[in-house]
């Protein structure tokens, strides 16, 4: 038995080149693991606003109820992969809190084909959109895409007071959405049929 063979158990220097794989073994490994770290806190925060949409959702008055109870109502239709609507969820939670006993709020899933009458009846083409009735459920206004809690807030307080109603005009970011199914009759004052008008 030679002191030096391959098979005693004496630990042999590394080399700096396997120094240096090992350390780079190691850094790719902890960079990977960022990576996958992050994607999953973001995989995390997606699933979050869909869970809270649809927990809201469920809490919603229903669109029956809403229109024949007396209360202004505030109707929003999202749907759960719009950002806009996620990235609003937390605020509007908060607002409904706070305005449960003034206000119905209602929450209409565009991806549901049960709302596809109020989607064409209200033209919707953009989400989040809301929908401003008033305590006999007629439309006093309505307003697309993402909008800060203050302005939300602002025309909630003049729908329960019943005055005009101040931001109704802003329109914010928006995820497009195509209803599958289109009116298939236009009306000639229809200021979305551009070509109606001229006569040829």
């Amino acid at each position: 038995m030679t002191a030096n063979s391959p098979d005693s158990g004496s630990p042999s220097p590394q080399t700096p080149k396997a120094n240096l794989s090992s350390r780079l073994r190691n850094f790719i490994i902890a960079l990977v693991a960022i990576i996958l770290g992050v994607a999953l806190f973001l995989g995390l925060q997606t699933q979050t606003g869909s869970a809270s949409l649809d927990a809201q959702a469920e809490e919603s008055t229903p669109l029956e109820v809403a229109l024949s109870n007396g209360k202004p109502t505030f109707m929003e239709f999202y749907a759960n992969w719009c950002t806009s609507c996620q990235a609003m969820a937390q605020d509007l939670g908060e607002l409904k809190q706070q305005y449960t006993d003034s206000v119905n709020f209602v929450m209409l899933n565009v991806d549901n084909s049960k709302w596809l009458p109020e989607i064409l009846n209200y033209r919707v083409d953009g989400i989040p959109h809301f929908v401003f009735l008033d305590t006999q459920g007629e439309t006093i206004a309505q307003t697309i895409g993402e909008q800060p809690r203050p302005v939300l807030e602002a025309n909630l307080e003049a729908l329960v007071a019943n005055l005009p109603l101040p931001y109704t005009q802003g329109d914010g970011q928006v995820s497009t959405f195509k209803a599958p199914v289109s009116s298939s009759k236009t009306s000639p004052d229809d200021p979305r049929s551009h070509g109606s008008q001229v006569k040829e």
